[in-house]
């Protein structure tokens, strides 16, 4: 099988460590897996790790610090203490209070993290010893792994299919599990249970970065030099330049054909500086990022084997693998960084009513209403007649009730209602008043998704009454199918005469009275 990894130097010609991707706005819901969190959960991401054989589990962390785990819990891979698998997010208690540094996972898939404290943890598959725990049954629940790293600070973790790397603080590089390729590093092709450091060609070097391919690894030391196995491997110079070697069957070198490499070959982007790489070893894809901000993929995108660097329309690498890799993984663990920047449209949200920078106000009902003459004179064309030459900063409103009146007005700034149906009757009296087709519509979904036995009589004849045909025909129906309920209501035995005999001769013609 191929290998994958990445790794990548900054512009002083220091590597990066790739631990935490600082991406302000990044849209988590481009992995499909994230489909199943409702928009206030995806709100409160912080971090985010996509993995699985089908990118079907996520480990994710919120602004409050709690860690929540969905997906199938292959191998108990989500940490729940079981094998079961969760449709909804489970929080994962047994990390509570601890804060995610770094994360990598495996093919079985396993997990390792770090914590901003360096310990490590692991969890999941454990058939070649993985985990580090010294045993090979698969770990249910997270574990704390400290032999041989006691008194280490690990400040990176990286996974191959079934094995492990960590680096430490001070340079070192340990690794466990799988061996059957030297992955390891022990001089052997035993699988290592425990952590070991590795030694050999590492001796005296001090290590500033790893990576792992599926049965590969590899560190890049404070003298910019290179130990690895075979692999699919990408490197990024100082100079920002990319170099590719190992396997090429989906052309994920992107050198233009499919041809292997065994030594490292120029892979030609732009004449843009590449900033950034990106690969991973449950997938066939590769990624990189100019100075300019540009983003190309090759490999394996989608089914297609694409072998030379294509030019993409997304902003950052990690769109590449949610949208293009088979399965949709995330090559590093996400970090989701709030924007304090806020756009035209929140910006007028937050002006609504606001009384230190209005310039007119509502009084209806005995109380204020705070808005802004530009604003409405823009949005609606009753005020842009109304305030026309109008220089009074109060208006007086008795035409329609105070919640009804600031509802819309609040329509204005936010698109958006929030009423309950009874209350959508009253601005659908509004609305239509003032030919605003588009309230119109929005009061009488309101009133479709707040319709009941007991008030569908009054919705009825709401409807009835301001010509909300499609309105009329929804409540008429909802009446029809729950006409024994109905017709014991007080709103039907109120219902007015006119209405009473339409409703009983259009309900005959359905044949809501035959036997």
């Amino acid at each position: 099988m191929e290998e994958e990894l990445s790794l990548s130097y900054g512009e002083s010609g220091k590597p990066v460590q790739a631990t935490v991707s600082s991406l302000k706005m990044l849209d988590v819901g481009k992995w499909p897996i994230f489909s199943l969190c409702s928009e206030e959960e995806l709100q409160l991401i912080r971090q985010a790790c996509v993995f699985g054989s089908a990118g079907n589990e996520v480990l994710y962390t919120t602004v409050n610090d709690e860690i929540f785990v969905l997906g199938t819990n292959c191998c108990g891979c989500l940490g729940l203490g079981d094998a079961q698998s969760t449709i909804e997010p489970q929080r994962l208690d047994s990390l509570s209070g601890k804060k995610i540094a770094c994360l990598s996972y495996g093919s079985g898939p396993h997990v390792v993290l770090a914590t901003t404290e360096g310990e490590v943890f692991t969890w999941g598959h454990n058939a070649y010893s993985q985990l580090g725990n010294g045993t090979t049954n698969h770990g249910l629940m997270p574990c704390h792994i400290s032999t041989n790293l006691s008194n280490k600070q690990v400040t990176e973790v990286a996974c191959g299919s079934y094995h492990s790397l960590v680096l430490t603080s001070d340079g070192e590089v340990f690794a466990w599990g799988y061996n059957n390729s030297g992955q390891v590093g022990s001089g052997s092709t035993a699988n290592q249970p425990i952590p070991r450091r590795v030694t050999g060609c590492l001796q005296n070097k001090v290590v500033v970065n790893i990576a792992c391919g599926q049965m590969c690894s590899m560190a890049v030391a404070n003298t910019g030099e290179v130990a690895c196995g075979y692999a699919h491997t990408l490197v990024l110079t100082d100079e920002g330049q990319v170099y590719a070697w190992g396997a090429n069957s989906y052309g994920q070198l992107g050198t233009g054909n499919k041809s292997n490499q065994s030594y490292p070959v120029p892979v030609v982007v732009e004449k843009d500086r590449i900033i950034e790489i990106a690969a991973c070893h449950s997938a066939h894809t590769s990624a990189a990022k100019t100075q300019g901000g540009h983003v190309y993929m090759w490999g394996q995108c989608r089914g297609q084997s694409v072998v030379l660097p294509h030019l993409t329309h997304f902003s950052c690498t990690d769109d590449v693998f949610a949208c293009f890799a088979t399965p949709a993984v995330t090559w590093r663990l996400l970090s989701v960084e709030p924007d304090d920047h806020l756009t035209v449209a929140e910006s007028l949200k937050r002006e609504f009513d606001n009384p230190n920078t209005a310039d007119l106000k509502f009084l209806v009902d005995g109380k204020y209403i705070y808005a802004h003459k530009v604003l409405l004179k823009i949005r609606c064309e009753h005020f842009r007649s109304s305030l026309e030459d109008n220089e009074d900063d109060i208006v007086e409103m008795s035409e329609f009730s105070y919640p009804v009146y600031r509802a819309f007005l609040e329509y204005l700034y936010t698109d958006s209602i929030s009423l309950s149906p009874e209350e959508a009757v009253g601005l659908l009296d509004l609305a239509t008043f003032y030919r605003e087709n588009r309230l119109k519509k929005l009061c009488q979904q309101t009133i479709k998704q707040g319709i009941c036995e007991e008030n569908a009589i009054a919705l009825l004849s709401a409807a009835v009454k301001y010509d909300a045909q499609d309105l009329e025909e929804f409540c008429f129906r909802f009446c029809i199918n729950h006409l024994t309920v109905v017709t014991q209501t007080s709103g039907f035995a109120e219902m007015d005469h006119d209405l009473l005999k339409n409703f009983i001769s259009k309900a005959s013609r359905v044949g809501a009275f035959k036997n």
